[in-house]
């Protein structure tokens, strides 16, 4: 491809950067470095009644965290209105727009004769050829785009195929409204001229607009940029993708403990494949990712998918680096800065670091991992779960006083020197080493699951695991 790519993900700032548009962000990411190309952001925040400063930073922060980066400083649209109308008065002046003085009732009433007629509801074009002469004095015009009558428009599409669109289906569109604001139709047309777009990448919801986009182009003798248009994300039951579903911010993700690597991985295979790859780096993506590999129908958004593929990552990221993801997130996670203020004041997060190999093979996020490592948390005496409680019978306590009396001995704290100790003591006292353990996990962790039981003991170190023994030998 001999032109340089230009690419843009232009979302409009009236709430979170939900999970659909990080999927388009990223597909418009992957074909610009797949092709040595760039991505350009534009805040298409023309609706001043429902745009926001915080949604804005929202959008501008989940790009940031899934890693998806753009050239250059975002471009605002709102701030392009002068020049919108710039292009409005070059129609007007090669009568390719006209003035429209329809009144809010005229217009009202072609709606309601439309659907009384069983017809879609259209602009009836009572003001394209009218003189100036008649234009009423008591009001200011609509600008509309004198679309073509007859013929048809044709999208070539390089998801969706060759899409034509009978020019008897369109009506001429408002290009500024009466108050001199521009419609989104003409800004996008503007913007994505004076920004170089070369390819625009978005939902299939945008293909009838297509249409009437590229009449605009044709009106200001524009070339058209090529447009792919993807499929919708749904739900695992094939509804339209709703909250249920995971139709959440890309904030949510993050505080849900996903790591930003798992989800791109996972957002790249909703709609688009290479072959039967499910995992891979972000590095095969860009050097995989053909827009003609995307499929037509909808992609399915299946959270639990997510999670095991989350898990595999997260058993897959060396230790050191997972350290560094987990601290970065744990000021969003539930519980996160209170767990890093514990850790921070008992001096654990060393013992956090050892206890990493094994908490990571049972957890599939980050928070199931800061869950997983309570028990370095958690302040005595520990809440015990009611299924650890159970193994905590009058015998199992017997035996973990007669454990703490040994472990008091032993020095250096190691863990195999405490599984000697546990195991000589079980087969002392003629008990399968699970009858030992499995209390002593519960009284280490007030849980039936953790890492390694010797290893917590090293994670704890002497004098807390012993005192923690001791509370539930004493049934405290």
């Amino acid at each position: 491809m001999s032109e340089t790519v230009v690419t843009r993900f232009a979302p409009s700032p009236t709430g979170f950067l939900h999970i659909g548009g990080a999927r388009t962000a990223l597909f418009n990411w992957l074909f610009a470095k797949s092709l040595g190309g760039t991505m350009l952001l534009r805040i298409e925040d023309t609706d001043r009644a429902r745009s926001t400063e915080a949604a804005i930073a929202a959008i501008l922060d989940g790009l940031t965290w899934l890693g998806l980066d753009w050239d250059g400083e975002p471009v605002f649209q709102f701030a392009r209105a002068a020049r919108h109308r710039e292009a409005v008065e070059q129609m007007l002046a090669d009568g390719r727009a006209y003035r429209c003085y329809a009144t809010a009732q005229e217009l009202e009433e072609m709606r309601s004769t439309a659907q009384a007629e069983g017809r879609p509801p259209r602009y009836d074009g009572r003001w394209r050829d009218r003189p100036a002469s008649e234009a009423p004095a008591d009001r200011q015009p609509a600008i509309r785009l004198k679309a073509p009558t007859e013929g048809e428009t044709v999208v070539d599409d390089l998801v969706q195929g060759r899409v034509v669109i009978p020019n008897k289906d369109l009506d001429d569109l408002v290009l500024l409204r009466s108050d001199g604001t521009p419609t989104y139709m003409l800004a996008v047309v503007v913007d994505d001229h004076d920004m170089g777009v070369t390819h625009v990448i978005r939902g299939v919801d945008h293909l009838t607009n297509a249409a009437r986009q590229t009449q605009i182009y044709a009106a200001l003798g524009w070339p058209v940029p090529k447009m792919a248009h993807i499929p919708l994300i749904h739900g695992p039951d094939g509804a339209k993708l709703s909250k249920r579903h995971g139709a959440l911010g890309a904030e949510a993700y993050r505080e849900m403990g996903f790591l930003p690597e798992a989800l791109r991985n996972y957002l790249a295979r909703l709609g688009w494949s290479h072959g039967d790859d499910e995992i891979f780096s972000t590095a095969q993506a860009i050097e995989w990712f053909d827009i003609g590999d995307v499929g037509r129908s909808a992609a399915r958004f299946d959270m639990a998918k997510l999670s095991n593929l989350n898990g595999h990552y997260m058993r897959a990221t060396p230790d050191n680096e997972l350290m560094a993801a987990f601290k970065a997130s744990l000021p969003y996670l539930p519980g996160g800065p209170e767990a890093a203020a514990r850790l921070d004041a008992t001096g654990r997060w060393s013992a956090f670091e050892g206890a990493l190999p094994g908490l990571k093979e049972r957890a599939k996020t980050l928070v199931e991992l800061l869950d997983g490592a309570r028990f370095l948390t958690d302040a005595r005496p520990l809440a015990v779960e009611p299924a650890a409680e159970a193994l905590l019978t009058p015998d199992a306590r017997a035996l973990l006083a007669s454990l703490h009396g040994r472990l008091t001995a032993l020095e250096p704290w190691s863990a195999a020197g405490a599984e000697e100790i546990v195991r000589t003591l079980a087969e002392e006292v003629g008990v399968k080493l699970g009858a030992l353990a499995q209390p002593l996990r519960a009284a280490l962790t007030g849980r039936k699951t953790s890492p390694g039981i010797f290893d917590v003991l090293v994670a704890l170190g002497k004098e807390e695991s012993l005192a923690r023994i001791a509370d539930q030998a004493s049934g405290a």
